[in-house]
């Protein structure tokens, strides 16, 4: 558990840090809030749905990796299944700008590695940015996509979108988040690149078909995967490590205790994430050893 997350109940009402310090400390905390424990905090403090989210805001921020901006931001996701989700912009010094995430990719992306296939709402600590918006569009349920912001009534996607563009103005049915299996299988290979290869499974790439995955391995022997999540707008795209990347913090975990990665991808399709991929992991440490399949 990172030291800020606990350290962040302080800036709760004594109430709710009480009511939330009990579920925070549990060994099996996994950054995310029930339906039942919600519903607990919820009639332990007597604040309404949108503002327990709110007040819980700051636990979320407290995941940020920002040795740029030093500025938290901090989201919340709801599942379809009701259980919500923390997350966290993050940066990587020494790597491209372009590699930085999100707080509501973060939460997104958080929600998705954990086999949620919808998101009721998102709660942010700041506006979201046009990139994030168009990143929400991607989502299968973007049309019903409710946005809570501190201070402001409740705002759906399309109305901080209007006019919008995603993947139904290219045909795409399976939106982001929906339930799919690419059906990818690759020649026996390490533990580490099978499961490189089931998260490429899951994969969302309808626009270049890159089905990609990639696998990360702690000091510590866990392993930890993310997707590749293609968006209709194409720069918006959220590469297969970033996602591994949010697991890994979301989890817990310093990106310090990263050993080894796996990356799996199409060698078919007409991009590749295999330099992006080796360019932030050079930034994050040159001894990485990294195995990499295109099948």
């Amino acid at each position: 558990m990172h030291a800020k997350v606990m350290d962040a109940l302080g800036q709760l009402p004594n109430e709710l840090a009480s009511a939330l310090r009990p579920i925070i400390e549990d060994k099996n905390f996994d950054s995310t809030i029930s339906p039942e424990q919600f519903e607990h905090l919820l009639a332990q403090t007597n604040l309404s749905d949108s503002d327990l989210r709110l007040a819980l805001l700051p636990v979320a921020a407290a995941y940020a990796v920002v040795p740029i901006s030093n500025f938290y931001v901090g989201a919340i996701v709801r599942g379809t299944s009701g259980r919500l989700y923390f997350g966290a912009n993050m940066e990587f010094a020494g790597a491209s700008m372009a590699c930085t995430i999100h707080a509501e990719q973060s939460a997104i992306s958080h929600a998705w590695i954990k086999g949620e296939t919808g998101i009721k709402d998102v709660t942010i600590n700041y506006s979201p940015c046009g990139h994030c918006r168009q990143f929400m569009n991607e989502l299968n349920t973007a049309k019903e996509l409710v946005i809570q912001l501190p201070e402001r009534q409740p705002m759906t996607l399309q109305q901080y979108l209007p006019e919008s563009f995603g993947p139904a103005d290219l045909g795409i049915e399976d939106a982001l988040l929906s339930d799919i299996d690419n059906g990818i299988t690759i020649a026996e290979q390490s533990d580490l690149a099978v499961a490189a290869c089931d998260a490429a499974n899951r994969s969302h790439a309808p626009y270049s078909k890159n089905f990609s995955g990639v696998a990360l391995k702690a000091k510590d022997g866990r392993v930890f995967v993310g997707m590749y999540a293609e968006n209709a707008a194409f720069n918006p795209s959220l590469p297969p490590l970033q996602v591994a990347l949010i697991n890994m913090n979301m989890s817990g975990y310093k990106l310090s205790e990263l050993v080894e990665a796996a990356l799996v991808e199409s060698a078919e399709s007409q991009i590749s994430q295999l330099a992006r991929t080796q360019a932030l992991l050079e930034a994050l440490n040159p001894d990485i050893q990294m195995t990499y399949v295109a099948y």
